[in-house]
């Protein structure tokens, strides 16, 4: 007897074609796949399984409607024999889906995808990121499926028709429209017959399976926390590259388009279903990427890793929106929770960083003078590291909310330096870091001057750096903008007053030699110019000239444009005093014995000298004179 129902006909002609298929009873059933075949036995199939479960229904309203023992018991046989037909028709079924899955998926081609021109995101192209991009996130190479077709979709941005732009979400046909039409007719008979839980088993398998592979072409490695915190800075600085490039593909191509399939499969045969197989599918590869950026943010803070670590800030902010739009479900909460709390410590390590620096820059140790006086190594890593950061000045900006930890004039703390904030009003907090960093680079410069046991090259020092640090505020327009032309008059001053301290230093004690109070002599029988004291004055001037000569060619101001204005400085006072002198007094010299051991120099002798002063390099013994 067949099961109850209008069509017991119906109902053997589909049993007979399930049973047809049921690969434990047939070795051709074994070898050959419905779906493979011809179209025809296809839509049989589908028929058939349509009927087993009218069928079944049936024999369950028809269970419920009999009362007699023997009508149960004949219509708990024909449901028996129905569900024994249905288990046969799901698990081939399951089969025929986990087939046309593997057969109609490739990994994506993830060379093609990505725009090599786009490295990384807002400030990526800072002078900071002076290593080479990757050539390329993978060696490998492989074939794309027919299948996978290419079909972008419209980004919003003005490069909308670029191929390889990865600036917005742009969803890729994973298959093609026949194999997605053959997925939805089975995924919605198995569920319908009450196999929910095996049809997403079979799906996320495979499709785990093509996103794994895609993740490796992308160069996503699988490594913990713990792996990537013991990793050396310099190998995670390209990983870092790499990630930021790949998470773009990942989010907005990868998850975006695996989203899609889903919908295009699942959505018309339930609520949440196409939801929750996305999630069973990448919710493993998402999390594998997340841990990197993950990692990163909390690993020990150091100051060479503010920059990659803003790289990844900016990246993961840019792409938080497409985020949390491919993982818009309930069931994807995870995800979007450990994006945002990664860029929330994320910002906190830069804050972090920030600070940090600041400490080391003040109590950087080094107490080894410079030789020549020229700009402290210390100096120049700083003001490079601060124009840097104001290459991220709208990251920062967001991010930097409070004032730096400083001294006032009232602390009495000799080891931190003073800085009132009431002379810096409407300054933002980024801004009053800048400053601030600054301020205590020149305290340790000021410390490190003490250092050097000649006063004048202890000046000159001041005035390298000092000049060093107005040149690199002047010559990035953000940093300037930040700074203030206020603070920049004030930097400007303090390296002229170390020049002017300088010249003082040096030479007021040289210029003392060529006064003429002291050469008079008076009473007696005679009156006049002590040749004796001339002859000792200009024997003074020329030790002292010789030995400031010696010593200062040797010294080094790196700045063409410095040097020959401070030359200019001390030859205005120094040319015009000797020529007064000398012509004053020549011919007192002249007439005694030997007059060139006293008048060694011509005036165009010493504007000569001058010309080697601070080039770094030792001179002669002996100045050179003219025949």
């Amino acid at each position: 007897m067949g099961p109850p129902g209008n069509s017991c006909d119906g109902y053997e002609s589909a049993e007979k074609i399930i049973l047809r298929w049921d690969s434990t009873a047939s070795e051709e059933a074994r070898e050959r796949m419905i779906f493979e075949t011809d179209r025809l036995e296809a839509n049989l199939y589908l028929q058939a399984v349509d009927e087993i479960q009218r069928s079944l229904s049936n024999a369950s309203i028809s269970s419920s409607s009999h009362n007699s023992n023997s009508s149960s018991s004949i219509a708990a046989d024909d449901q028996s024999k129905v569900n024994t037909t249905i288990q046969i028709a799901m698990a081939r079924l399951e089969d025929e889906f986990r087939n046309i899955l593997i057969t109609h998926t490739s990994a994506l081609e993830t060379d093609s995808l990505i725009d090599p021109t786009s490295s990384s995101f807002s400030s990526t192209s800072s002078p900071h990121h002076e290593l080479e991009e990757d050539d390329s996130l993978s060696n490998n190479n492989s074939n794309s499926s027919s299948n996978n077709l290419i079909q972008l979709q419209h980004c919003e941005s003005s490069d909308s028709s670029s191929y390889r732009s990865t600036s917005c979400i742009r969803e890729v046909d994973l298959m093609s429209a026949e194999a997605i039409s053959d997925l939805q007719a089975i995924a919605a008979r198995m569920i319908s017959s009450g196999y929910l839980r095996e049809c997403i088993q079979v799906y996320a398998s495979v499709r785990k399976s093509a996103v794994d592979s895609s993740f490796r072409k992308l160069g996503i490695e699988k490594l913990s926390i713990g792996d990537i915190q013991r990793l050396e800075w310099e190998a995670l600085e390209t990983k870092i590259r790499r990630w930021i490039r790949a998470a773009k593909v990942c989010v907005r191509i990868l998850f975006a388009s695996e989203k899609k399939l889903c919908e295009q499969i699942f959505e018309c045969v339930g609520t949440n279903i196409d939801d929750a197989c996305l999630v069973e599918t990448v919710k493993g590869s998402a999390l594998q990427l997340f841990n990197f950026a993950e990692a990163i943010s909390i690993s020990r803070r150091s100051p060479e890793k503010l920059f990659k670590i803003l790289d990844l800030h900016d990246a993961l902010m840019d792409l938080l929106p497409d985020i949390e739009s491919v993982f818009e479900s309930k069931s994807s909460d995870s995800i979007r929770v450990q994006a945002a709390e990664i860029l929330s410590r994320l910002a906190e390590a830069v804050r972090g960083i920030l600070s940090e620096f600041e400490n080391a820059v003040l109590r950087e140790p080094s107490r080894v003078p410079v030789p020549g006086g020229t700009i402290h190594p210390l100096t120049r890593y700083v003001m490079n590291y601060i124009s840097l950061i104001s290459d991220y000045k709208q990251t920062l900006i967001e991010l930097i909310m409070s004032k730096p930890s400083t001294g006032s004039r009232y602390s009495g703390d000799p080891s931190t330096p003073d800085m009132e904030f009431a002379e810096l009003e409407g300054k933002t907090p980024l801004a009053l870091h800048l400053i601030w960093i600054i301020v205590v680079l020149q305290f340790n410069l000021d410390g490190k001057s003490k250092h050097y046991t000649d006063a004048s090259l202890a000046h000159l020092f001041i005035m390298n750096n000092v000049h060093y640090i107005v040149q690199k505020v002047k010559g990035s327009p953000e940093l300037r903008e930040m700074i203030g032309d206020d603070y920049l008059r004030k930097l400007t001053g303090k390296f002229r007053q170390a020049a002017t301290s300088y010249e003082r230093a040096t030479w007021m004690s040289v210029l003392y030699c060529l006064r003429a109070e002291g050469l008079n002599v008076s009473g007696g029988f005679s009156s006049g110019v002590s040749k004796t004291a001339l002859r000792e004055r200009f024997k003074t001037f020329n030790a002292m000239f010789e030995e400031v000569h010696r010593t200062q060619a040797t010294w080094l101001i790196p700045d063409a444009q410095l040097r020959e204005e401070l030359r200019i400085s001390f030859s205005e006072k120094l040319i015009p005093a000797y020529r007064s002198f000398v012509g004053r007094f020549r011919s007192h010299i002249e007439s005694g014995k030997h007059p060139e051991n006293y008048i060694k120099y011509s005036v165009e002798d010493l504007e000569t000298a001058v010309l080697d002063f601070f080039e770094g390099n030792p001179v002669s013994q002996h100045l050179r004179r003219r025949s």
